[in-house]
């Protein structure tokens, strides 16, 4: 395999290092408009792999089939990790990927993913990998995931061990890993790390699913956080030394209702990111990215491994203008309150991606993956799934119109 370097000058290597020694809230962190020096300052290792990555990475679940140029501006900026699927843009994001990349596969670690099932075989799971290295154009992948698990019997089915055991002995995959964000995470990652099934998680980790963001700033704060065994999983992960990268880190990504409380060059997306860092059990993220702009922000937050006080207001003004309508996906309390069986957690989900992200040709492909997804409730009657949510959220109002609004 090339040899990856994290391509920073030696000069930069010894400012950052005295950057990353100096303690939160000394320096200032800007808009991407104020700062053009903003770059990646903190390369981190995942896990017990041999990979170093950016601490903040390219996310592109939403990357169109003509921006290459997004992915190089990261590039440019100092970003080494890209995270990809089959399934995002309809196939787009990796071609676009593969073409951007082409000729730098030497300067950066590419993962990608697929949704291997409980019932799949090794040669379909070897198909779709050799699909994605051919729009990749590359003849391996750093990290190949099991994509938005939830369900214990995909990663314990033997296909999956087997493929992963013959796809590493070809050279086509470096490490595997496991994604998910909804129901049955926990149960998911405790089966994984109790028996060493993959090398790195990619999960759903915000400062709105910690209790942590609540009890440790915060005296009579009118939302109660009520995720704390994620924490645990995070811990008992990092002990076996299986790696562990952040996603879904800015809960639901309403950033523009953030940008008239973002005083003095703060910003509510950096503010996040450091909280998501300062947790010695998470290595690093990967937020999407889908404009210059936003990638200069996003890497503002750089090197930070410590949140200060001073950031904190801004996150609690979020989670009190979003906190009553942002589902926690993984947090899956609803389980069961459904005899029809929707997946309300997921359901939810890609509500989100409809609503806060504003991008419903995305929210519509994850909706496909559903199956009928929602559509018992446009006839339900008895409303089980009422007062369900221990956050609050009114599932009975939320779940039918996103049926409509995702199958039109």
């Amino acid at each position: 395999m090339p040899h990856h370097t994290d391509f920073i000058p030696r000069r930069d290597f010894i400012r950052n290092s005295a950057f990353a020694g100096l303690g939160a809230g000394l320096l200032p962190f800007t808009r991407a408009a104020e700062s053009a020096q903003n770059r990646v300052r903190r390369y981190v290792p995942l896990g017990t792999t041999d990979i170093k990555m950016s601490d903040i990475s390219f996310g592109s679940s939403r990357l169109g089939s003509d921006e290459e140029d997004l992915v190089l501006h990261a590039l440019d900026l100092g970003v080494n990790y890209f995270d990809t699927a089959e399934s995002y843009s309809w196939g787009e994001s990796e071609t676009t990927i593969g073409r951007a990349l082409k000729g730098k596969r030497d300067k950066v670690y590419i993962a990608s993913k697929t949704h291997a099932g409980a019932g799949d075989n090794k040669e379909s799971m070897m198909r779709s990998l050799e699909q994605s290295l051919q729009k990749l154009q590359t003849d391996y992948v750093d990290v190949y995931f099991n994509h938005a698990v939830n369900d214990v019997d995909r990663m314990s089915n033997p296909e999956w061990s087997e493929f992963v055991a013959l796809a590493k002995k070809q050279g086509k995959i470096r490490y595997s890993g496991m994604s998910g964000h909804a129901g049955n995470l926990i149960q998911c990652l405790d089966y994984c790390t109790e028996n060493s099934v993959v090398d790195v998680y990619l999960i759903a980790y915000n400062f709105g699913q910690d209790p942590a963001f609540y009890q440790r700033f915060t005296r009579g704060f009118d939302f109660i956080a009520r995720f704390p065994k994620l924490p645990l999983a995070l811990a008992r992960a990092k002990a076996k030394g299986i790696g562990v990268v952040a996603m879904k880190t800015l809960m639901g990504a309403r950033l523009n209702d953030m940008r008239p409380y973002e005083k003095g060059g703060a910003t509510f997306s950096q503010a996040a990111f450091r909280w998501v860092l300062s947790n010695p059990n998470v290595d690093s993220l990967v937020i999407s990215m889908t404009s210059k702009d936003n990638i200069t922000e996003f890497v503002g937050a750089s090197g930070w491994k410590k949140i200060s006080r001073r950031e904190v207001p801004i996150l609690k003004k979020y989670a009190r203008l979003n906190g009553t309508s942002y589902c926690r996906h993984a947090c899956n309390d609803c389980a069961g309150a459904c005899p029809e069986n929707v997946p309300i957690a997921d359901v939810l989900r890609t509500r989100m991606y409809a609503t806060d992200y504003e991008d419903v040709r995305f929210a519509k492909a994850e909706y496909s993956m559903l199956g009928a997804g929602a559509s018992a409730c446009l006839t339900c009657s008895h409303q089980s799934c009422a007062g369900a949510c221990t956050h609050g959220l009114p599932i009975e109002k939320m779940t039918a119109p996103t049926h409509e609004l995702l199958t039109v």
